[in-house]
């Protein structure tokens, strides 16, 4: 697979929404109920964790807590090691491709969409990846959180070649 190389702004953010890691390989749909059954597997962790819970997530941005601060901790150590173990030792793809990191150039953008995403977080006390087992464990209000993250991601879409960047 081919490597766009962007000569101005315009082509690089055409290019980050480019996956490099997309596999060419095509599965029957049913395939992917592995995804199905890890997401479920996840999601209890999530609860079980209590990763899920808005008290936790509020004791976190009030500084009470450290339980959310070594959740999210670990997870970033996780991710750095596996990404230097991967790219160390030259790890494949369970069906035998390359994996590409590229390197994306930092912009001002990605400290307004932090701040926004942050103050969504404190305020919902939800993120994009516990939602869906928040909303499992019948907390159907968050659906009014889900649907604001599917319109703001529209909107974002709309806007994005006007942010700033």
């Amino acid at each position: 697979m081919s490597t766009i190389v962007p000569e101005n702004d315009a082509e690089i953010r055409k290019q980050d929404s480019i996956c490099t890691n997309e596999t060419q390989i095509q599965h029957p749909s049913w395939y992917n109920l592995k995804y199905l059954v890890v997401g479920i597997l996840f999601g209890i962790v999530f609860v079980k964790a209590e990763i899920i819970s808005w008290f936790r997530i509020q004791e976190m941005f009030r500084l009470q807590s450290f339980h959310m601060y070594g959740v999210i901790g670990s997870a970033v150590v996780v991710g750095m090691v596996s990404v230097f173990l991967i790219k160390k030792f030259k790890i494949k793809t369970i069906y035998g491709e390359p994996v590409h990191f590229d390197n994306t150039p930092f912009n001002k953008g990605q400290i307004y969409g932090g701040l926004l995403f942050g103050f969504g977080w404190a305020i919902t006390g939800a993120c994009p990846g516990p939602l869906f087992a928040q909303i499992g464990t019948g907390a159907t209000v968050t659906i009014i959180t889900l649907l604001s993250a599917i319109a703001g991601t529209w909107v974002y879409g709309l806007l994005r070649n006007k942010l700033p960047h």
